[in-house]
């Protein structure tokens, strides 16, 4: 039986000095792979789009930028007038305009999802209209891509466009003949000596081929490297307005804050009317009913007494536990001793064996060591009823300003935060309270697990 290689062997001589170089089979395999990525790449669907995303994205902004610049430049100079500021805001809808058949044209070529900025809401009457033209920040940032595109956009065609026209050119000349090369100069300096001009001859002609087969196949890659900027720039200036979006999502995060302050008071209130109150007005009948009895001591039964006194005291350490139970849920005690005692006390209490590592030099305000401890204490819960679990641990670490819980068990994995929990608990509801403060939370669970939870908290809020 002859076992196959695990590596080649390959020599060298260099200065008359002789080396050996070893490949590994996987290495070999990689740079095969590569080899023909790169063979193939300029014959991908993938290599045209982004050249015609190019082409067309770069027309169409220098189209854009030469009818909104003439219109702005109109509307400045008539800017005394009242029609000079209705040409300044017609020209920013317009800019709006242009940068949405961008993002469409991103989607379509480029399979770049962008989401859609906030609709233009205008004000009433045609002054509030120009008002909210002039103060659309959504337009203002497709202005500054645009001028930002088309210096781009030239230097991409200039460069990138180049190299598949040298490409067709150097590859096609020896066929065709005649004439000279006109392909900016570039094949003219990979050749030297060589002219290029007229029928040339059999050397030249396999140089103007292999030129153009070094072309094209680095046009796609030089094409992309260009293509990424312009995802970067359509990602940053024409997608949700930063400011817009994070006013939303403070709006959203007050809501869920409110009504979540409103569903604990309601959970409060009936607590305290349902349980506490029933047991102290049970508890203060039997003491009437106890006093009653005492009023005639001749006559009073002072075993019944007793039995009532009896009755009323267990009423009392059970109001007393309710009571306790309530308060746990508006501020666990266990935070009076600090967090890191307080994560340990989650840890013994689990039904899943829990280690508990924490690192932090600084103490976190109280609502954000509250919600540190929430969060481990559901997500605990979660791996005692959900994960299968034979072990867990619980990370708690500072990093610079912000605090950093991790969650991590060895079960089955596959959860997803819209299968665990609701709006109002869960992993659904964790994201909610965490997102009330700009916290952050990270789930991931393959098939098989583990689950890893992070999140991450700012030190003070």
């Amino acid at each position: 039986m002859v076992e196959q290689a695990e590596s080649s062997e390959v020599r060298v001589r260099l200065g008359g000095r002789e080396m050996s170089l070893a490949i590994t089979h996987e290495q070999a395999a990689a740079a095969k792979a590569l080899a023909r990525r790169i063979a193939r790449e300029p014959f991908t669907r993938r290599a045209w789009h982004e050249l015609a995303f190019s082409l067309v994205s770069g027309g169409l902004a220098a189209v854009a930028l030469g009818f909104v610049g003439v219109t702005m430049a109109t509307g400045v100079l008539l800017a005394v007038t009242f029609f000079g500021v209705a040409i300044l805001a017609l020209s920013l809808r317009s800019a709006r305009g242009f940068g949405g058949w961008t993002r469409g044209l991103a989607r379509s070529l480029l399979g770049e999802t962008v989401d859609d900025p906030e609709p233009f809401a205008a004000r009433r009457g045609f002054l509030g209209w120009l008002q909210s033209a002039l103060r659309d920040r959504v337009a203002w940032r497709a202005v500054g891509y645009l001028v930002l595109k088309v210096p781009w956009a030239v230097l991409a065609g200039l460069v990138g466009f180049a190299f598949w026209w040298d490409a067709a050119v150097c590859i096609a000349h020896p066929f065709f003949g005649g004439g000279s090369v006109p392909a900016f100069g570039l094949p003219r300096a990979l050749v030297p000596g060589g002219t290029f001009d007229g029928d040339g001859t059999f050397t030249h002609a396999v140089a103007l081929v292999i030129a153009g087969f070094v072309f094209l196949l680095a046009a796609p890659w030089l094409v992309r490297a260009f293509v990424s900027v312009d995802r970067l720039l359509v990602r940053s200036l024409l997608g949700p307005d930063p400011v817009a979006a994070r006013l939303h999502t403070l709006e959203h995060a007050r809501t869920q804050t409110v009504d979540a302050s409103a569903a604990t008071l309601r959970r409060i209130e009936r607590d305290l009317h349902d349980g506490t109150q029933a047991q102290l007005v049970a508890l203060a009948m039997r003491l009437g009913m106890a006093k009653e009895k005492l009023e005639d001591p001749e006559h009073a039964d002072l075993a019944q007494v007793r039995a009532l006194v009896d009755e009323a005291h267990r009423g009392a350490k059970e109001a007393i536990v309710e009571l306790r139970d309530i308060a746990r849920g508006i501020h666990p005690p266990a935070l009076d001793i600090g967090l890191e005692g307080a994560l340990a006390t989650l840890a013994a209490r689990s039904a899943v064996p829990t280690t508990v590592t924490v690192d932090l030099p600084a103490r976190p305000t109280p609502s954000i060591e509250a919600i540190a401890y929430y969060c481990v204490a559901e997500l605990l819960a979660n791996v005692a009823q959900h994960a299968q679990a034979s072990r867990a641990s619980v990370s708690c670490a500072q990093q610079g300003t912000w605090l950093r819980l991790v969650v991590r068990d060895d079960g089955r994995g596959g959860a997803e935060l819209s299968t665990l929990g609701s709006s109002s608990s869960g992993l659904v509801g964790l994201t909610e309270r965490v997102r009330t403060v700009d916290g952050r939370l990270y789930l991931t669970s393959p098939t098989g697990g583990p689950t890893v939870v992070t999140v991450d908290l700012p030190l003070s809020a």
